[in-house]
């Protein structure tokens, strides 16, 4: 997946009730190998990247790139929420020809619970129809992973189909960026 093209990057940093969404910085460098490494954020992701590995791949800024904002809370980073376009080897078999943007995030285990992936991921969406009106955004998960298919409900994602990949069954969603839910 890549980035999402002709953007003005980095926005302003994104403030919420109690979040900042903000471009990565060398100081964040030590959460994403967190993410990454992580069993339990890594569930429905297809497992951890052995730590070692992360240590010496990871760039000392990593996940500086259009599309990519770091959530951050009481100046720590607890995740990251991101836009792709599904394009190349990625694309689904219930859209094949489609390069939508596709959302995604990861937040640390104890960041979960709290309700920061629906205030991160709304702020996110708003900025996105703003920059790119009338443009939909997809997200997919596993349908094992309920919290993630609760979440987009909540976001206002309308299921367009199914398809088996990576050894599970995936759902797809989809949201028109004018349509914000209420």
């Amino acid at each position: 997946m890549t980035g999402l093209g002709p953007v003005a990057w980095p926005p302003a940093p994104i403030r919420t009730e109690r979040l900042v969404l903000r471009e990565s910085e060398t100081r964040d460098r030590a959460a994403f190998i967190e993410l990454f490494a992580s069993p339990e954020v890594n569930s429905y992701l297809g497992g951890p990247r052995p730590r070692d590995e992360l240590e010496r791949t990871v760039p000392e800024t990593p996940g500086r790139r259009p599309g990519l904002f770091v959530i951050e809370r009481d100046g720590t980073m607890i995740g990251t929420v991101e836009f792709n376009r599904r394009e190349g080897d990625l694309r689904s078999q219930v859209r094949p020809d489609a390069g939508e943007a596709d959302l995604g995030y990861l937040l640390l285990p104890e960041a979960w619970g709290h309700g920061y992936a629906a205030e991160a991921c709304a702020a996110a969406l708003a900025w996105f129809a703003d920059t790119l009106p009338g443009e939909p955004v997809l997200l997919c998960t596993q349908t094992a992973n309920t919290r993630s298919l609760r979440l987009a409900a909540k976001l206002g994602f309308i299921e367009v189909g199914r398809y088996e990949a990576w050894g599970a069954e995936q759902w797809m969603g989809e949201r028109s960026s004018a349509g914000r839910p209420g």
